[in-house]
């Protein structure tokens, strides 16, 4: 993906970037670190880093940021930050999922844009109260599910949107991981504590980590919204407090079904993301593990397997294509693709231009979608996998 250039033929400044959480210890904040980094559209220039003052300072210093831009608390930092001339321009919010709204609501208000990580809340309420400030902010939300980013995926999503597949009949999505199988969370481990942590993460375990995951991207590309569900969530670990699998139906609006899988106890399971969409005319498969090929297959003929860069990939594909095919792109990619699609947004926002039709990010109502799903998957396996609708 190009770096950007003025209508002049000069490069267009990066955009001053902070972040709140992504401190030392922290898995995703480098990950959004590294994913700003890649098309080279960011400068990271403050933050607050952790919800420990000592400890934010700490990590903004060993990032090199300058001491009087490494801040305490969020509060802080979107006050100070606002006020500045050379203030953030835009925000990562790399936290707990209970922290995202209030952080976010800081930022906004003061007409920052912000780039939040998944769930948009930990609960509905604060959801749709994120959604109503979102839309009457002068700033830009994204939302970071980065799957969607990927070439392929994009691709998958034209062939929908195309008609290629016809009227589409079944969506399943899966998405079982491990890495929960023990209670590690009990050892002090940070990344499972607060995941398993109702105050933290809200009142999805699987279902909030991954399964909005699932769920987001079998609604990204199919273009299906969801009108019921019927769930079964479980925790099997002993004195886990949150759910570590789950399995759900979907009724799409349009007479569509789905089904879904999450787990974090499936032995054998990294990050086994996959969807499977069928229609009477076609149908595709999509697996992050083999994120440069897409299995796509016409009623009564042999599969084709269309790659990444390849003869077959389209052009919503090829816009978000960085290297010639046979070159493995990934994870980092696909989450550096977001923050590209932010950067076109927001610059074009500087700039008082309409932003490209082609640029796709998801938004606060996709979060806020993502949220309702969480919950209603709850309410349906407390009534024993009664149908909710959304």
């Amino acid at each position: 993906m190009a770096i950007e250039a003025s209508k002049s033929g000069e490069r267009t400044p990066k955009i001053r970037l902070g972040m709140v959480g992504g401190g030392a210890g922290a898995f995703i904040g480098a990950v959004h670190r590294m994913a700003a980094r890649l098309d080279d559209h960011y400068d990271l220039v403050a933050g607050a880093l952790s919800s420990t003052p000592d400890k934010s300072v700490a990590s903004g210093r060993e990032l090199g940021l300058s001491p009087e831009r490494c801040y305490g608390s969020y509060e802080e930092m979107a006050e100070k930050e606002s006020a500045r001339p050379d203030g953030i321009e835009a925000v990562s919010i790399v936290t707990p999922n209970h922290v995202h709204f209030p952080a976010a609501k800081a930022f906004l208000e003061r007409g920052i844009h912000v780039i939040c990580d998944k769930p948009l809340t930990s609960n509905l309420d604060d959801a749709k109260a994120l959604k109503a400030v979102a839309d009457k902010a002068k700033a830009l939300f994204i939302l970071t599910h980065n799957y969607t980013g990927y070439p392929m995926v994009r691709h998958a999503r034209e062939l929908v949107r195309s008609g290629e597949l016809g009227d589409l009949r079944l969506v399943q999505m899966e998405y079982p991981q491990d890495w929960l199988a023990e209670p590690i969370e009990q050892t002090g481990q940070k990344q499972a504590a607060w995941r398993t942590d109702p105050k933290q993460s809200g009142a999805g375990g699987s279902t909030g980590d991954i399964g909005t995951h699932a769920y987001n991207l079998g609604s990204f590309i199919s273009g299906l919204e969801l009108d019921e569900l019927a769930a079964d969530v479980h925790t099997f670990v002993e004195g886990r407090r949150l759910d570590d699998n789950a399995h759900v139906m979907l009724r799409f609006k349009g007479g569509a079904k789905g089904l879904l899988w999450c787990s974090q106890v499936a032995t054998g399971n990294e990050n086994g993301l996959k969807v499977r969409i069928y229609g009477t005319k076609a149908g595709i498969e999509w697996t992050q593990a083999d994120p440069n090929y897409l299995w796509f297959t016409r009623l009564g003929e042999p599969k084709q397997l269309i790659t990444r860069g390849g003869a077959g990939a389209n052009a919503a594909a090829a816009r978000v294509t960085r290297i010639p095919s046979g070159h493995p792109e990934g994870y980092l990619e696909a989450f550096a693709t977001i923050y590209t699609e932010a950067a076109a947004a927001i610059n074009a926002a500087k700039a008082g231009a309409a932003v490209d039709p082609a640029v796709v990010y998801p938004t606060v109502d996709d979060g806020v979608k993502g949220v309702a799903f969480v919950e209603a998957c709850i309410a349906s396996s407390k009534q024993n996998g009664g149908w909710v609708k959304l």
